[in-house]
């Protein structure tokens, strides 16, 4: 992989309770989500991709086209998103000035959002948040300067969330309603919806 100095963070290490099983394997049109979600880093821009993954964690190495992404274990998935941002940005590489973060149960976000948050970044912004109707969403570009901040406040299922509301001074939104779609794929119903709809 080359130097690179914005990489792609993928979340996909939860179990899927409400699913039943983790949806890193889930299919949408034949695509694993974690397959989709470093092809569409890949499409975005993201040169060097990092995917955090936990629950059958083996079980998706072996059967999901990763490409080049580098695994990171989250051996401590069961407690939350939190961990999984924690692990993935302790272990990106130096090279790294930021990261852009998705999650694997989003795949119908669209390469252009990612690139619109990396242009906030090169354009001054220290956090770029895609924003859809309004309301935040991802991806969240997030400089290096901020990651021990985003870290020490990321717990449980909270993300970054909770630095983005201490700090908006250090946030910038980024509409990106027509670049792609925000919806969650929680259950399998929700993933048959968008078979349907996409």
């Amino acid at each position: 992989m080359g130097v690179t100095t914005i990489t792609g963070l993928v979340l996909a290490a939860g179990g899927g309770r409400r699913f039943g099983g983790p949806k890193a394997l889930a299919r949408l049109h034949g695509s694993p989500l974690a397959q989709r979600a470093v092809a569409l880093m890949r499409e975005g821009g993201c040169e060097d991709i990092y995917i955090v993954l936990g629950a059958q964690a083996s079980r998706v190495v072996e059967t999901v086209d990763l490409g080049d992404a580098v695994v990171v274990d989250n051996p401590d998935w069961e407690s939350g998103i939190g961990s999984s941002l924690r692990a993935g940005l302790a272990a990106l590489p130096p090279a790294a000035a930021a990261a852009v973060v998705v999650l694997v149960d989003q795949p119908l976000i669209g390469a252009e959002a990612i690139r619109r948050v990396i242009q906030a970044h090169l354009t001054g912004a220290a956090i770029a948040v895609a924003t859809y109707g309004g309301q935040f969403g991802h991806p969240v570009l997030l400089s290096r300067p901020t990651w021990a901040g985003v870290a020490q406040l990321a717990q449980g299922d909270t993300g970054a969330r909770a630095y983005l509301r201490t700090h908006p001074e250090q946030v910038i939104e980024v509409a990106c309603d027509e670049t792609g779609s925000p919806a969650d794929v929680d259950t399998p119903d929700d993933l048959a919806a968008l078979q349907q709809k996409h």
